[in-house]
């Protein structure tokens, strides 16, 4: 079997807060190989979104070890994670993260011209096309329906070609039939790109779709099966 796209052994997460050390992620050990797809599941406050933070470098293990594409991100500092995640990842959130001031064309392509793609804008294109959304490039974030708004979301983690999408309950500010068509499209260009993806979600007929199963419960690892 090919070696993990992302490994962790014994990964902890703990914050500081009012009442004293909160213990967030509890020794987790996971290993997600190139070209799967998982499905994290659990209630609220089980630590999933936190393990997606962690397998992306946004929050950094308190304890254990956390591997990513060949590279311990405990041992990286933000400019070295930052480069890791804009050269090798996408990462779509529920809250889109667009930036308002920018057309969705913009927004698309203003990652790739960071990495140096001499064909930024021509790629970005190619992406929006991809969700349906070319006739909207020139639009700004606020003309936008939240469906799309997200479809946006994911021409842009989708479009530098990463080996990993990272997606946090991207259907969750949806109505049924809008997450419904942004879970194709997810897939597809998943599927398109033959990324790794690792998927967020309290659905659990969405998280069927995944190649495998991971239930959280109170930061640790309750339940993992092929789905």
């Amino acid at each position: 079997m090919t070696s993990p796209l992302i490994s962790l052994q014994n990964a902890q997460l703990s914050l500081r807060a009012g009442a004293g050390l909160v213990e967030i992620l509890r020794g987790i050990t996971l290993d997600v190989h190139p070209g799967e797809t998982v499905g994290l599941v659990g209630p609220s406050g089980s630590g999933k979104s936190s393990l997606l933070m962690l397998m992306g470098g946004l929050e950094k293990a308190t304890g254990g070890v956390v591997m990513a594409l060949g590279q311990d991100l405990g041992a990286m500092n933000e400019d070295a994670l930052a480069r890791l995640r804009r050269d090798n990842m996408g990462v779509v959130f529920q809250s889109f993260h667009l930036i308002p001031t920018m057309t969705a064309l913009e927004n698309v392509a203003t990652p790739l011209e960071l990495a140096g793609a001499p064909d930024a804008e021509a790629r970005a294109l190619a992406e929006l096309d991809a969700v349906g959304l070319s006739a909207r490039a020139g639009h700004y974030p606020a003309q936008l329906s939240g469906g799309e708004q997200q479809r946006v979301a994911l021409a842009r983690a989708a479009a530098p070609r990463p080996k990993l999408i990272l997606a946090d309950e991207p259907t969750g500010n949806l109505d049924t039939a809008t997450g419904a068509s942004i879970v194709e499209l997810l897939f597809g260009l998943r599927e398109r790109h033959g990324a790794t993806l690792v998927l967020v979600t309290h659905d659990m007929d969405l998280a069927r779709r995944c190649d495998r199963v991971i239930a959280l419960r109170d930061g640790q690892i309750a339940a993992s099966e092929a789905a």
